[in-house]
Formats: structure tokens, sequence, C-alpha cells
């Protein structure tokens, strides 16, 4: 029997914006798209401070300098939303 793994890359290669979508493209050739309305940081952002982002962690998140937005592609592919913080919760 021949068992082949599947070859992933999920760093981040592109991140753009639609009205209603966050849009990443991995390295693998696989794209990833989530409500802009799950991350209300963006939603709030202006389409400048949105196109201003970069990678971090070694490809695997994008940071948005200007709302301090910082998303992974692992949290992406989950599905995840923006995590929310309690009313009185001190980090």
């Amino acid at each position: 029997m021949n068992i082949s793994a599947k070859v992933t890359d999920e760093r981040v290669l592109d991140v753009r914006f639609d009205a209603h979508s966050l849009i990443v493209d991995l390295m693998d050739g696989r794209t990833i798209s989530a409500p802009l309305a799950w991350y209300p940081r963006l939603a709030n952002a202006t389409v400048e401070q949105r196109a201003h982002w970069e990678k971090c962690a070694g490809g695997f998140g994008i940071h948005w300098p200007d709302v301090d937005e910082d998303l992974s592609t692992e949290g992406l592919l989950r599905g995840a939303s923006a995590a929310k913080v309690a009313v009185g919760t001190h980090f």
C-alpha cells in the first residue's frame, strides 16, 4: 500500500478584502475567506489601514499595525472569529 502525505504550506501569500470578506491566499494554493464582520477592528478600519498588513510568526500570521489586529492562518482555517475580551478581564 502506498500512502502519500499531503504537502501543505499554510503560510500567507497575499491578503485582500472585498465588501464583506477577508480573503487570504496561502502558499500552497488554497484561499481562505471569512466574513469581515467576524473581525470588528478590520471591519471598522479604512481601506488604507486594511491594505497595510505584514506577515508575522514566520509567515503563519498577519499583522495590521494601524489597527493592532493579529490573525493566524491556523485560526482562519479553523473558522475562528476575533477573540472577545470580557469586561473587567486583565491580561
